[in-house]
């Protein structure tokens, strides 16, 4: 793999550990609809994918998911999605390589209007170019919202610089914990780089087809930069 000119960064599980507010926050939801509430463990699958995706895999019925959705947000913009930190190490793997000279952009299946808020909170708009200008995530409606189509959206908002204008699928690297990262990049010819230290299930990426799989973010700098396998 070439050293890319653009990595798209994944958030919660490969930015950041976002899962307490996530779970708080579903179980507030089925709590609220009167629904059984899954354990930590199975509710954990709710963090990463799509959310009416992530509820309906958890039992909800199809005609109760908006609503699920809707009690969910209420939770989680009232401050549930600061519950959050960012992972070990990943700051200075960001700064590592933006100095490198790749661009950095975040990719997330989170609404964008969120997603904006927690890259500031967190503090990881410092490495992006353009500060939250660079976080692309899905809509509250529900139009983009699958992570090929929040890739498609990241692209064409970097082409949209003079600079990138001629940004190929090759010059591209998505990093993410789970396989729809790997799918929705997938989608626009773009590889996939896999993170072991979010809420991936042993196996799920490699069976997906990341082009490798890091455990460490320094180990996710070498295999971005080619300074060493990607282990």
């Amino acid at each position: 793999m070439s050293r890319p000119r653009v990595v798209l960064l994944d958030l919660d599980g490969t930015l950041a550990d976002s899962a307490p507010g996530i779970v708080a926050c579903a179980r507030h939801a089925l709590r609220e609809l009167g629904l059984p509430v899954p354990d930590d463990a199975a509710v954990r699958r709710l963090v990463g994918p799509p959310l009416q995706d992530a509820f309906a895999a958890l039992g909800v019925p199809a005609h109760r998911v908006p609503d699920a959705v809707a009690a969910y947000r209420a939770a989680y913009a009232g401050g549930g999605m600061f519950d959050n930190a960012v992972f070990a190490g990943v700051p200075d793997a960001l700064r590592t390589l933006r100095e490198a000279g790749v661009r950095l952009a975040v990719a997330t299946s989170k609404p964008e209007v969120y997603a904006r808020r927690i890259v500031a909170h967190l503090g990881l708009d410092a490495d992006l170019a353009r500060g939250v200008d660079d976080v692309y995530g899905a809509t509250l409606d529900g139009t983009r919202g699958s992570k090929a189509d929040v890739v498609a959206h990241a692209l064409d908002g970097l082409r949209a610089e003079p600079s990138l204008a001629a940004l190929r699928p090759d010059d591209v690297v998505m990093v993410g914990d789970r396989e729809h990262d790997v799918h929705g990049a997938a989608a626009h010819g773009v590889a996939c780089v896999g993170v072991a230290w979010g809420y991936v299930a042993p196996g799920e990426l490699e069976a997906a087809g990341a082009r490798a799989v890091v455990g460490t973010p320094r180990a996710l700098v070498a295999a971005l930069l080619g300074d060493a396998p990607g282990a």
